[in-house]
């Protein structure tokens, strides 16, 4: 039987395209055909950021075909502010993968074999109903902690329970856990409510919900974790298939995703430190810090007197900062280095690295875990203070940044977290055995290489 086609839509934002994107890579090595749709705005991120490396599309993605639809903005506008991004592709990107499906028939040629599957971001629910109805079997994909979706569908529980109201706001300040072994958990801080102000609180709960009543389509619920890693969640909630940690970047080389030009000469100076001693500081693809929150961290870094591998995209701070930023990376130079972007992985699997102080985004959290790397843990928003619970509390592997009386994590603070973090030789450990847990899980015989195999089985069937 030949190996289907399948449709492969991300949520459009980094850290979903980018394990999306690693599955897409593994099925791929298993024969099938790819068609990843990316809205029109972010494909050409991809595209230019793939042809910066001096990549070939047609040989680097042979088998992912790389297709584009509307989001629903217009090109001027700020991909970033979620509740215009959440009314523009709702109302808009329907139409067009509908007819995107439709301009696939069957084919005797194996290249343009019609698509039989989608395999959709667990945000993205109003896809399912519309790819059932066009004859397509259903795969659910969640690009988050396993924890985390099940917080998310518990929400009727917590409302029957008292926990929170029916917008999703905490009827109380507590700390509760959902379920024996799983991530304490603050009232005030589910991703929902950590979302950005009133009116973006308001819009991603209720996209939330809608998004949750879309699930029953998916004949199967597929997630970017491994069983040891959230055994407590997969015992409670067995529908969750955990395949991960999805790493195709270090397994084939291969392009991720990326909307930003990595900048790999990290690597040679990386080759010139010292094992176990680099501070490396990255904070995902949406964190914002103001001007002075970014002074603090910098001169914390310079304080450590480590030497500090420090991620700063363009749009990290205002044009000020940046400034500033210029005047500190010479001053700091024979120290730290300072990039746009970086091979994350990569980074993370070189010797030199001795901890990951981190916004704690879910692929973040996995790629840390799977090397073996301690954390420091500085959470944004959304999802990232649950992960920070499972760094912190269940996992016991990193350390929280705790902000002053004025919001403020400050520099005194950065340099003698390092200084904590480094000095544990018990975390340390804890995070060898995790990489060795989750490495075992990903070859032959492993958890989450013998539910890959499953899910390949059944999407062959």
């Amino acid at each position: 039987m030949a190996s289907p086609h399948v449709l492969v839509l991300p949520f459009p934002a980094q850290g979903h395209v980018i394990p999306l994107m690693e599955l897409s890579h593994l099925l791929v090595a298993e024969g099938f055909k790819i068609t990843f749709v990316n809205t029109d705005f972010n494909h050409d991120r991809v595209v230019a950021a793939l042809l910066n490396e001096g990549g070939d599309e047609e040989e680097d993605l042979r088998g992912i075909r790389l297709v584009s639809v509307p989001d629903g903005l217009e090109p001027g506008e700020d991909r970033n502010n979620l509740v215009r991004l959440v009314e523009g592709f709702t109302t808009t990107m329907a139409k067009h993968l509908e007819e995107l499906i439709r301009e696939n028939p069957e084919s005797d040629d194996e290249e343009e074999k019609k698509m039989t599957w989608i395999v959709a971001d667990a945000t993205m629910g109003w896809s399912f109903a519309l790819a059932k109805r066009m004859g397509l079997r259903v795969a659910v994909f969640n690009p988050a902690s396993a924890g985390l979706l099940w917080v998310t569908l518990s929400i009727p529980k917590m409302i029957e329970d008292g926990v929170i109201n029916d917008e999703g706001l905490p009827i109380k300040q507590e700390i509760f856990q959902l379920k024996p072994g799983m991530p304490p958990m603050s009232t005030l801080e589910f991703p929902w409510n950590y979302a950005g102000d009133a009116e973006v609180q308001k819009t991603v709960y209720r996209y939330v919900v809608h998004n949750n009543q879309a699930v029953n389509p998916a004949e199967i619920i597929v997630s970017n974790s491994f069983h040891e890693l959230e055994s407590s969640t997969f015992t409670h909630f067995p529908k969750i298939l955990p395949i991960g940690p999805l790493l195709a970047g270090e397994l084939f080389e291969k392009p991720i995703g990326l909307f930003w030009h990595e900048d790999l000469t990290c690597m040679t100076w990386l080759d010139e430190q010292q094992s176990n001693s680099v501070v490396y500081v990255a904070f995902g693809s949406l964190t914002i810090f103001d001007q002075v929150q970014f002074q603090e961290l910098a001169q914390g870094l310079e304080l450590s007197g480590r030497p500090f591998l420090w991620v700063v995209r363009p749009d990290f701070t205002n044009q000020s900062s940046q400034d500033w930023l210029e005047r500190f990376r010479a001053r700091v130079s024979g120290q730290g280095r300072i990039v746009s972007w970086s091979p994350q992985q990569k980074v993370l699997a070189h010797p030199s690295i001795a901890c990951f102080l981190s916004h704690c985004g879910w692929n973040s959290t996995m790629e840390g875990v799977r090397n073996g790397v301690p954390f420091l843990c500085w959470p944004y928003f959304s999802d990232q203070f649950f992960n920070q619970s499972y760094i912190c509390n269940v996992w016991k592997i990193g350390l929280k940044m705790i902000p002053d009386s004025k919001g403020i994590i400050t520099r005194e603070q950065v340099k003698g977290k390092v200084e904590e973090l480094l000095r544990d030789e018990e975390m340390k450990k804890r995070a060898s055995m995790w990489k060795e847990i989750s490495g075992r899980s990903i070859k032959e015989g492993g958890s989450s290489y013998e539910n890959f195999q499953k899910f390949v089985k059944m999407m062959r069937a």
